[in-house]
């Protein structure tokens, strides 16, 4: 991920849940990235104006440590993001547990540095949006986690890996 890391532990659980393991046993980012840029969508959740949170699934793209999605002004999950980006993000999965919790950046501006990415990769995942040869500019969502958590349910909680991101 860009940016690095500036911590990587195991995940806090009731002692109820079991023995985590030792930092053998932590799961590496390589694992988290590999699954997330695989993904066909994302859940994600946001704070709506009530405080209550709504999740929905989205489309989106990992591109340089950064989970991007676009959606309508309309849809309230983006009008929550407008009030407040806090968000969380998730993959949906019976096996593994796959959590990124931050902040969204609405990026406008087509000289971004993840615009010209973010397209050429959303063209690629899903070239049923696109017409053409070209992938046009569209406002999108970017998400650089702050803090993400994985574990996978066999040997759990063996493994439950805790990254906090600078």
């Amino acid at each position: 991920m860009t940016g690095g890391r500036s911590s990587v532990r195991s995940v806090r659980f009731p002692a109820a849940y079991g023995t985590p393991g030792g930092p053998e046993s932590l799961l590496p980012w390589t694992w988290v990235e590999t699954r997330i840029r695989a993904a066909s969508n994302y859940w994600i959740t946001t704070v709506g104006p009530d405080a209550r949170p709504h999740a929905r699934p989205v489309d989106g793209v990992w591109v340089e440590g950064a989970l991007c999605v676009g959606g309508s002004p309309e849809s309230r999950w983006v009008r929550n993001l407008m009030a407040n980006p806090s968000i969380s993000a998730h993959l949906s999965s019976e096996a593994e547990a796959i959590i990124l919790e931050g902040t969204a950046e609405y990026v406008t501006d087509p000289s971004h540095s993840l615009a010209a990415p973010s397209a050429a990769a959303s063209k690629a995942k899903y070239p049923q949006y696109f017409s053409g040869t070209e992938a046009p500019f569209r406002p999108f969502w970017a998400v650089r986690p702050t803090t993400a958590f994985a574990w996978t349910l066999e040997g759990f909680p063996r493994g439950a890996t805790r990254w906090r991101f600078e």
